[in-house]
């Protein structure tokens, strides 16, 4: 599919090697930018967008270590990614030193092109991505300012049309007053009474029961507006709060004005009063989705992001299948969270949407009850799952037509215990090590969620066990928001 090309900046002192990286990286379709050193380098990225910058790590004047430091000091390239080729064996503390200047990766002379490739082409797509992000989040932002803006227009013309009493109680949503400035005599329209939830056979409309009806962090406005109708003021407008006797909270927006008599003194004040209350909850709920989305958006680019940089592999195939898989269940789980609004996924549908690519004529069966998950637990549940389908059609039941599989659940005081069960494949042998994929798993079911994941290497076939609570009394796992920034610290204790 066409992309937008982006910017990919090579850095090295021997012409050579610049022409060899530059056959290597012609394939990808995009634009290399050549610097025969350091000092150019930073003049290029200084008057061109940078996706991925490439830099040998022994160079004249100023080498490798050196120039990731003055680029991560210019407030545009922080987050660059680069990559050092170093022709030299590179020790822990070089690599250490390394990451600290900013450096995502390391490339060894000599380079395999396919690696070089793979890893550029990561870097690049992860680069668009968030670009194409980016947009997104300023087409929102400029929905949001247009609302705004629309909402503005439509307050305006609302207080215009709050000055006719008529279109007050037509609307049904407003209401009228008088209020007899020398007698003390109040008179409530229809409209009026409704907004404050009050009726005119119980309710006596006098300054004490109407302050008695306002919010109590709200009563000095009334008390402000008699104050400056008493210094000559002829109008006066706020926004209010009110306590209907139901215990409802209602906001209100309130215009009066004055009427005087000959000698500029104030004989009566006549107002509007507009219930706003459904228009306060729409701008919150802009504004909530607005940070929502933005803070999904970043969260999720971190994970991607630690999905990446810790994955290991031994062939670029293998490397670049193993993190397709991954963020591409992410997005699974992200498509099903979407369609209900955030608020939740059945256990039953993560299952079939991992299971999809491995239905191989009954040899998968499922048992246990509809669950609702919560969308941190949702989240965690189908990475975990897709560990052990992606191990299973690797080395497990799924890798035979005679493996045979059982996944069954159950829900218990509030916990939801998960059982895999394999038999019938080749044989199993317990591990030496546990992988990348086993120990974000255990990471994130037992440190993320509280959770339990057991693990039985049978001969016949593996067996795990998942318990995990479906209600966590912890402020961090509560709120959804913040899963993908825990997560992303999980993988990376995992892969120590």
């Amino acid at each position: 599919m066409d992309h937008e090309k982006v910017n990919i900046l090579l850095v090295d002192d021997q012409p050579a090697k610049l022409l060899a990286y530059e056959v290597i990286l012609k394939e990808l379709g995009e634009n290399l930018v050549i610097a025969s050193s350091g000092r150019e380098a930073l003049e290029l990225l200084l008057k061109t967008e940078i996706a991925v910058i490439l830099v040998d790590v022994c160079m004249p004047e100023l080498d490798g270590f050196e120039l990731a430091a003055m680029i991560r000091e210019h407030p545009r390239f922080q987050k660059t990614a680069m990559i050092f080729i170093s022709a030299i064996q590179v020790s822990d503390i070089d690599r250490l030193r390394g990451y600290e200047m900013g450096a995502v990766d390391y490339v060894p002379v000599p380079v395999v092109p396919e690696v070089l490739r793979a890893k550029i082409k990561v870097f690049a797509e992860l680069y668009r991505k968030t670009r194409e992000l980016e947009r997104l989040n300023q087409e929102l932002e400029d929905r949001v300012r247009a609302r705004t803006a629309e909402l503005e227009n439509s307050t305006a013309r609302l207080r215009e049309s709050e000055q006719r009493r008529s279109m007050a109680i037509a609307a049904g949503k407003m209401g009228s007053w008088d209020w007899d400035w020398i007698t003390g005599d109040w008179m409530w329209d229809e409209g009026q009474y409704r907004i404050f939830g009050v009726g005119p056979e119980s309710f006596e409309v006098n300054p004490a029961n109407v302050q008695a009806l306002l919010h109590p962090d709200d009563v000095d406005q009334l008390r402000k507006a008699i104050a400056e109708f008493n210094k000559g003021a002829r109008a006066y407008e706020t926004e209010f709060r009110i306590l209907r006797p139901d215990g409802e909270v209602r906001w209100c927006v309130g215009t009066a004005a004055a009427t005087v008599d000959d000698s500029s003194r104030v004989v009566r004040v006549s107002g509007v009063t507009v219930d706003i209350t459904e228009r306060k909850r729409a701008e919150e709920r802009q504004n909530l989705l607005a940070r929502e989305v933005d803070h999904r958006a970043k969260n999720a680019l971190a994970l991607a992001q630690s999905i990446v940089r810790l994955t290991r592999a031994d062939e670029v195939k293998d490397y670049v299948n193993a993190v397709e898989g991954r963020i591409n269940a992410l997005a699974r789980v992200h498509t099903i969270l979407s369609l209900s609004s955030w608020q939740g996924a059945e256990l039953s549908r993560l299952i079939d949407e991992e299971l999809a690519p491995y239905s191989l004529g009954g040899q998968i069966i499922l048992a246990g009850p509809e669950v609702q998950l919560l969308p941190a637990t949702a989240q965690t549940l189908a990475l975990a799952l897709h560990e052990l389908f992606t191990n299973s059609a690797k080395y497990g039941a799924l890798s035979t037509r005679s493996g045979r599989l059982t996944i069954g659940w159950q829900v218990k005081d509030q916990v939801l215990t998960l059982s895999w069960e394999e038999s019938g494949g080749p044989l199993v042998m317990t591990p030496k090590s546990r992988g990348f994929g086993t120990r974000s798993l255990l990471a994130s079911v037992e440190s993320q969620l509280g959770g339990q994941a057991l693990f039985d290497w049978r001969a016949e076939g593996l067996l795990c066990r998942l318990e995990v609570p479906l209600i966590r009394k912890t402020a961090a796992t509560t709120a959804s928001g913040k899963f993908e920034e825990a997560s992303a610290a999980e993988l990376q204790r995992a892969s120590g």
